[in-house]
């Protein structure tokens, strides 16, 4: 199965970024082919229209919906900012329509306080049933710059493999669950 880590976080400094790095490799680790999409090298201008809708797109737009096409499942990682998530999340779900119908997607909420996350997870939860993805599971990340160094390493990798480990395989099942319904 195929995984498409999406980091949406564009800001100087981010620290979602880790947490990013860090479950790509979790998801290599458990036999999953993975790639991260990190939405600050996307650099994607604001959208005024779905990608099916525009007449000229951009080619970073038409190779990030392809890639989330051919994706079995999608993990999102976004900071919380203000008790929701930044606006280059909601650009990059909003772009695509088809792409998230029925995808299996896991959030992943990461924040400097000890709430790690969970406003962005409502606010995100509901855009993305909007778009008729699956939200299958959550992880919450608090204190972020206590938990994962700038390399993507857990300061506690037990905690962090066990909770890292029950996202991918509840996306696991769910991914295996849609390729089974849709044989």
């Amino acid at each position: 199965m195929h995984l498409v880590i999406i980091s949406g976080s564009v800001r100087e400094g981010r620290r979602s970024h880790r947490v990013a790095v860090y479950l790509h490799r979790a998801a290599l680790s458990v036999g999953h082919s993975a790639e991260v999409i990190d939405l600050k090298a996307c650099d994607f201008p604001l959208f005024r229209e779905r990608l099916l809708e525009q007449r000229e797109p951009l080619p970073e737009a038409v190779d990030y919906a392809a890639r989330v096409a051919k994706a079995d499942g999608v993990v999102l990682v976004t900071p919380e900012y203000n008790g929701g998530y930044p606006a280059s999340v909601k650009n990059a779900v909003d772009l695509l329509v088809d792409e998230w119908k029925r995808k299996p997607v896991a959030i992943c909420t990461v924040s400097n306080g000890s709430f790690g996350g969970n406003q962005a997870i409502t606010a995100l939860v509901f855009t993305l049933w909007k778009v008729k993805a699956w939200v299958v599971a959550h992880m919450p990340v608090p204190h972020v710059q206590e938990s994962f160094d700038e390399g993507g390493a857990p300061v506690d990798p037990e905690i962090w493999a066990k909770r890292s480990g029950q996202l991918i395989q509840e996306l696991s099942w769910a991914m295996e669950a849609r390729r089974r319904m849709e044989a």
